[in-house]
C-alpha cells in the first residue's frame, strides 16, 4: 500500500536533521535512510564548524573560502553561508550542541587555508556531536517518521514534478511514497571509490535519479581527495586524521623524516605535493608527525584520533604515523539555486549531494557541515512560503520483483559513466581554449 506524507527526506545526516527541525509540527514527515541513522558522514565530521566571528573577519572568511575554491565558486552563496553561520551556531547551541569553550568563551581552532583560527569543535568529535544532538531533537518530534535501512530506488514524477519516491525496505518490499515536497539528503559518493573515508553505502542515488530524469547536475567531477587518511592495507573506510591536527601544530615529513611541504595549503595542493612525495619514494604513504605537541595535549585534543590510531597499532604520542590520500568530499552534485531548489518542480537537494556552489572546485575546511545547515533551512523556509499541497493520485503497481542489486550496479555505472564524460569534456575544452 502506498505511504502519503507531506514532506519526505531521503538521508539522516546533519542537512536532513536540520531541514526536519525547522518544518512546523503539524506537517506530516518522513525521513527515510539507506543504513543505520548514525551511519552518515555527518557523524564522522572530526574538525569543526566554520563561523563568522565578526564583522571584521568577513572579507578574510571570503577570500579564504574563494581562494580554496579556485575562484569558482558563486559568490552569492558564499556570502550567504558566511553571513547566515552566526545564526545557525546559536540555533545549534540552543538544541543542545556543546563547543569548546575556556572560562565561558568559546574555543576556535585553525585549518588548511584559513588564514586565521575561526572554526569551532567539539574534541576531535564535532560531527558526531551536532549530528548527535540535532537526532536527539528530532526524536521528540511525534510528526517525524524515521525508516531505517530504506532506499530510495526511484522518483515518482510526472512532467517535472516530483510526487514521491519509491522505496525499497529491509523486509525486501517495494512500495511507493508521496508528498507535496521531497528534500534529497543523500550525502556523498564515496562508496564508488575504493579508497575513502566515507561510508561504502553512499553511491549517489540522487545523481542517478536526476540523470534519468533530466534534473540539472553541476561538476560531477568536481571531488576532493582529502590529504590525511590512516594508511592501512585492511579493505573498507579509510580513518581520516582531521586537517585541525595539522592547524594544530603537526607536521609531514618524508621517508628521510623530513619536513617537505607547508601542512597548511588547500587539500587538493597538499594532497598533489604528498602524491609527488610518494611517487619520488617509491611509497604508499608519508609521515605524519604530533607527538611534539604532547602527550597530555593530544589526548585532550584529539581524543578519538589517539584512539583509533593506538587500535590500529599506533601510539601518536610516541612515533609518527603512515598517512595516504583518499576520496573524502564532493563538491558538485544536482545543481540547486539559493533556495536549495532543483530544477524539478516540488524537489529540493540538500548537504553533499547537492551543488549550489559555495564551494567552488575545493572545498574550504569545516565549510561542509556549515553549508549544509544553511541550505537545509533555506529549502524550508522557500518551500513553506510557496507550499502547495499536491492532490492525492493513483500511481500505477510497483515492480516487487526488480532486481535491486542489478539496479544499484546501473546507476553506479551510470554516475561513474558521466563523471568520465564530463571530466573528458573539460579536457578537451580546456585543450582547445589553449590552442586558441
Amino acid at each position: 500500500m502506498d505511504k502519503r506524507d507531506e514532506i519526505i527526506i531521503v538521508g539522516t545526516g546533519a542537512a536532513g536533521l536540520f531541514c526536519a527541525l525547522h518544518l512546523p509540527q503539524n506537517k506530516k514527515i518522513r525521513m527515510i535512510t539507506k543504513d543505520a541513522v548514525e551511519n552518515s558522514d555527518s557523524f564522522l565530521a572530526q574538525g569543526g564548524i566554520c563561523v563568522l566571528k565578526s564583522e571584521d573577519d568577513f572579507t578574510s572568511y571570503f577570500e579564504d573560502t574563494m581562494r580554496a575554491g579556485h575562484y569558482e565558486n558563486r559568490k552569492e552563496a558564499v556570502e550567504t553561508m558566511i553571513r547566515t553561520s552566526p545564526e545557525i551556531i546559536k540555533e545549534l547551541m540552543d538544541f543542545g550542541v556543546e563547543f569548546e569553550r575556556e572560562n565561558g568563551k568559546l574555543l576556535y581552532t585553525r585549518e588548511g587555508a584559513h588564514s586565521i583560527s575561526r572554526i569551532l569543535y567539539h574534541e576531535d568529535l564535532t560531527g558526531k556531536e551536532i549530528t548527535s544532538k540535532l537526532l536527539q531533537q528530532v526524536r521528540k518530534r511525534k510528526n517525524i517518521v524515521i525508516e531505517e535501512y530504506t532506499t530510495m530506488i526511484d522518483l515518482v514524477c510526472k512532467e517535472n514534478l516530483c510526487k514521491g519516491v519509491v522505496v525499497h525496505n529491509k523486509e525486501g518490499k517495494i512500495s511507493c511514497c508521496l508528498a507535496d515536497y521531497v528534500v534529497l539528503a543523500t550525502g556523498g559518493i564515496g562508496g564508488l571509490y575504493k579508497h575513502t573515508t566515507n561510508f561504502p553505502h553512499l553511491t549517489g542515488d540522487s545523481l542517478a535519479l536526476s540523470l534519468k530524469y533530466g534534473i540539472e547536475l553541476e561538476h560531477l567531477n568536481y571531488i576532493q581527495i582529502h590529504p590525511t587518511t590512516l594508511y592501512s592495507t585492511k579493505p573498507g573506510r579509510r580513518f581520516l586524521i582531521s586537517e585541525s591536527v595539522r592547524g594544530e601544530g603537526a607536521v609531514l615529513l618524508n621517508h628521510n623524516m623530513e619536513r617537505f611541504v607547508d601542512e597548511l595549503l588547500p587539500r587538493d595542493l597538499l594532497t598533489k605535493a604528498i602524491r609527488k612525495q610518494m611517487e619520488l619514494e617509491g611509497s604508499n604513504y608519508v609521515w605524519l608527525s604530533m607527538q611534539h605537541l604532547g602527550s597530555k595535549e593530544i589526548k585532550r585534543r584529539f581524543p578519538n584520533i589517539y584512539k583509533k590510531c593506538l587500535e590500529e597499532g599506533f601510539d601518536v604520542t610516541k612515533e609518527c604515523i603512515p598517512v595516504t590520500p583518499a576520496q573524502h568530499y564532493f563538491m558538485g552534485g544536482v545543481k540547486v539555486d539559493l533556495d536549495s531548489k532543483t530544477s524539478m518542480e516540488h524537489l529540493y537537494a540538500i548537504g553533499e549531494t547537492s551543488c549550489n556552489g559555495v564551494h567552488g572546485a575545493n572545498r574550504l575546511a569545516s565549510n561542509s557541515l556549515l553549508e549544509s545547515l544553511v541550505f537545509a533551512k533555506r529549502a524550508v523556509n522557500h518551500m513553506l512560503a510557496h507550499y502547495e499541497p499536491l492532490p492525492d493520485i493513483v500511481v500505477e503497481e510497483t515492480n516487487q520483483n526488480r532486481d535491486i542489486k542489478k539496479l544499484q550496479t546501473q546507476y553506479k555505472e551510470a554516475i561513474l559513466k558521466e563523471i568520465e564524460r564530463v571530466n573528458n569534456y573539460e579536457k578537451s575544452y580546456n585543450n582547445e581554449s589553449k590552442c586558441g
